[in-house]
């Protein structure tokens, strides 16, 4: 495995990375979506293995207070190798310094970001766009 890591959007493939976030699985997200969520992230990483892209991840932040840690992906044949480990505490060792660090995890992955530190939060809520589809995919509880 020839890995090399950026933060640099030049060489990014927009539906490349469209279809890495389909198939980790994370979620269905347009290409120029992606490109506005990233070029308005703090910090982003992207990783390629021989200039294919195997997974990406960011950081949104304020710079003082608040940063939120998104959109951690990998192609499934990169999961379970440490990768997904690398790849998140890069993005908390650079968003290092905020008061609280945020993130929602997809089902069933909390367990791999309580290694990493972080802790279930008792108020957390949110307003999803289609909430029926966030109930069925285990992100929102029964008001």
């Amino acid at each position: 495995m020839s890995l090399a890591w950026t933060d640099s959007t030049e060489h990014v493939d927009w539906h490349e990375l469209a279809e890495l976030y389909r198939v980790a699985p994370l979620a269905r997200k347009a290409p120029d979506d992606l490109r506005r969520a990233f070029g308005n992230s703090m910090f982003k990483r992207f990783v390629f293995d021989d200039g294919k892209l195997v997974a990406a991840g960011r950081v949104l932040a304020d710079g003082v207070d608040v940063a939120y840690l998104c959109d951690v992906a990998l192609l499934p044949d990169y999961q379970g190798r440490g990768l997904g480990r690398a790849l998140v505490a890069d993005l908390l060792a650079l968003a290092r310094g905020h008061k609280k660090i945020f993130l929602y995890a997809v089902p069933g992955k909390e367990g791999f970001y309580a290694n990493l530190g972080f802790r279930r939060m008792t108020t957390a809520m949110a307003i999803f766009e289609d909430p029926a589809a966030a109930h069925a995919r285990g992100y929102l509880q029964d008001a």
